[in-house]
């Protein structure tokens, strides 16, 4: 998996232009992750539309705020504006969305599960393969792919680092549709963000609370060798 990463992680960085369809970013969560994702992606070029639980109206003066430049719309014109969608919800909330509003789209899981938050979940919590697998099983014709999800939103406002800087943090990618992690891990790159290939989405759980990478930054390098840990585990 190692190889497979530094090939796809080059792949990513070495993109330097961009159809602009790959430059539209849907996000579905206006909290705080999602602003956030949205702020650093508008800065990064991307045309951004956000979506909330309600209507359009009911988050247009948060999402002007917090990230000036993006759009608040529908879920689903979200869905109509872009092939690339992070769900940005608390994770108890992605059963009330229809199992097939993300049909052929790629799915960004940015969530994870907390118990004071999200309150006991069984099926969530026990998950042994990680939570995206439960999100992928909902939502069976989505391409989901696990990413965004291991730093707090605080901490991506704070570390975003043009290519090459020096101290860049690490962010992972986990999913089984290979096209849909090399997708995602543009979008880190481009977010200001070194991308690791995390392997297939089982091996998200790594990136989950409960795994060593979460709320830790690292440089690419030292991810790569905490994921495989984790496989080889």
């Amino acid at each position: 998996m190692r190889s497979e990463s530094i090939e796809l992680a080059a792949e990513a960085t070495g993109a330097a232009g961009a159809d602009p369809g790959d430059l539209r970013l849907g996000i579905v969560g206006a909290g705080k992750m999602g602003t956030t994702i949205a702020r650093a992606a508008v800065a990064a070029g991307y045309d951004v539309a956000v979506s909330g639980s309600g209507p359009a109206d009911d988050i247009a003066l948060t999402v002007d705020v917090l990230a000036p430049g993006a759009r608040a719309v529908t879920t689903e014109e979200v869905v109509r504006h872009a092939d690339i969608i992070v769900l940005a919800v608390p994770v108890h909330r992605f059963r009330e969305l229809p199992r097939e509003l993300f049909a052929g789209k790629i799915l960004v899981d940015a969530m994870n599960y907390w118990e004071p938050v999200d309150g006991v979940d069984a099926e969530l919590a026990a998950a042994p393969d990680g939570t995206s697998m439960i999100v992928q099983a909902h939502f069976p014709s989505a391409r989901v792919v696990k990413s965004l999800n291991q730093l707090g939103y605080h901490e991506i406002d704070e570390h975003q680092r043009p290519r090459g800087a020096p101290g860049r943090v690490a962010i992972g990618a986990a999913g089984d549709d290979r096209l849909a992690v090399r997708a995602v891990m543009r979008l880190v790159e481009r977010l200001g963000f070194d991308p690791v290939d995390a392997g297939p989405l089982a091996s998200g759980a790594a990136l989950e609370p409960d795994g060593s990478p979460f709320a830790v930054t690292y440089d690419a390098g030292e991810l790569a060798e905490l994921v495989a840990g984790h496989a080889r585990g």
